[in-house]
């Protein structure tokens, strides 16, 4: 990873790049992450036009995390091979093909699930192009701060899918929605740093891949249960009996905790950035207590469910992009895509599995099976680390 620049002269210039590269990472992020998050956040008024229940929401934003899992590692060497700018801007193309293509041709659940297939290629080649333009055009001294920043992007998403509840979907519709996210998100290829002069043909392979695939499981588990946060806390809310105007306005307050929790988890890594994995497993336990109070009753347990559940249960993908990335500078985009691969695999296996848990069993039951597979991440996470430990003394 290259050095801060120490000539006084080129600080500005330096600070100035910082900038500009986050800026593009964190846009680009958003765009290629909302389309699947508006779905979940608008999943009362979708599903009552195309007819589809708890079940059907968690089959389709499913489908949306098994394609951006296979689609990970090819993703991440076409980031190696062709660059971050050129693979970040076409991810984003296909982000608002996607949103603009839901409002006009969903008409079903399955024209919604296949819709959602293109924009989940787009995420999977998004997220690994910022992660690689962070990693070689950021001062190593900052990266943990600009990887919360650039996963701020994803509570963003769920912020603004809440908040499109009482704005468009109960009053102009939910179709209008994604056409506004279509056009907005499309506009954010205009921010994509347009310097990729550090992307090569070949970069070398990476090396330790054990601890990395640990690691992907542990992700698996965390995301599959984190993501029942931003599919299922506004038809949970609804069902317990809250109005869906509040219940949406619940999903932003907890975007807004979780995006304030991945930038001040990743201004301390910079301070401590030698054990952010072991960070990242108390997070997760403190997560899974939240995620148990989504199971009481009352609206008071689960504001307190939402808050502890995004902010901590779901503060960590920065964190586990920044620790993945100081092991492997020489090429952040593969390494990164095999833990990405864990990540979007906890959102395919979570929601599906967690769907049919809530239409079987009920939300309180599907609460509690979420806490227990964050738990058990917190776990694997420890673990990892303790492989990584290993592996740097031999």
């Amino acid at each position: 990873m290259h050095e801060l620049a120490k000539d006084p002269a080129k600080t500005g210039s330096t600070s100035t790049n910082t900038v500009r590269v986050t800026s593009g990472a964190l846009t680009t992020t958003v765009a290629v992450s909302i389309p699947v998050f508006l779905v979940g956040g608008l999943a009362v008024q979708v599903g009552d036009e195309l007819n589809f229940s708890p079940a059907g929401l968690g089959l389709a934003v499913s489908a949306y995390f098994g394609v951006s899992a296979l689609a990970s590692i090819p993703a991440g060497n076409l980031v190696e091979r062709y660059g971050s700018t050129r693979i970040a801007r076409i991810a984003i193309a296909l982000a608002g093909a996607s949103l603009i293509g839901i409002a006009v041709a969903a008409r079903s659940l399955w024209t919604l699930i296949a819709i959602l297939m293109l924009g989940a290629a787009a995420n999977a080649m998004g997220q690994l192009a910022s992660n690689t333009s962070l990693s070689r055009f950021t001062p190593a001294n900052r990266q943990g701060l600009t990887f919360g920043i650039k996963q701020a992007a994803i509570p963003v998403c769920t912020l603004l899918a809440g908040a499109a509840v009482p704005v468009l979907a109960l009053t102009a519709g939910w179709r209008w929605a994604f056409v506004l996210a279509g056009v907005l998100a499309s506009a954010a290829v205009l921010l994509v740093p347009g310097d990729d002069r550090a992307a090569k043909k070949d970069r070398p392979a990476t090396e330790k891949t054990g601890p990395l695939v640990v690691l992907g499981v542990a992700a698996t588990l965390a995301a599959g249960a984190a993501n029942a946060l931003g599919t299922f806390v506004v038809s949970s809310a609804v069902e317990r009996g809250i109005d869906p105007g509040p219940a949406g306005l619940a999903l932003t307050l907890g975007g807004a905790v979780c995006a304030v929790a991945r930038i001040t988890g990743g201004w301390q890594a910079d301070r401590h950035p030698n054990h952010q994995i072991g960070v990242i497993g108390a997070l997760l336990a403190v997560g899974a207590a939240g995620l148990t109070l989504l199971a009481v009753p009352g609206t008071p347990a689960l504001l307190a469910g939402v808050v502890l559940g995004f902010g901590f249960g779901w503060a960590w993908p920065g964190l586990l992009n920044f620790a993945v990335v100081r092991l492997h500078p020489q090429a952040p985009a593969a390494a990164t895509s095999i833990t990405q691969t864990g990540v979007y695999a906890g959102g395919c296996i979570g929601p599906i599995a967690l769907g049919a848990v809530a239409h079987t069993a009920g939300y309180p039951a599907m609460w509690v099976t979420a806490a227990g597979a964050m738990l058990a991440a917190a776990v694997l996470m420890i673990l990892g680390s303790r492989l990584i430990s290993s592996s740097g003394r031999r």
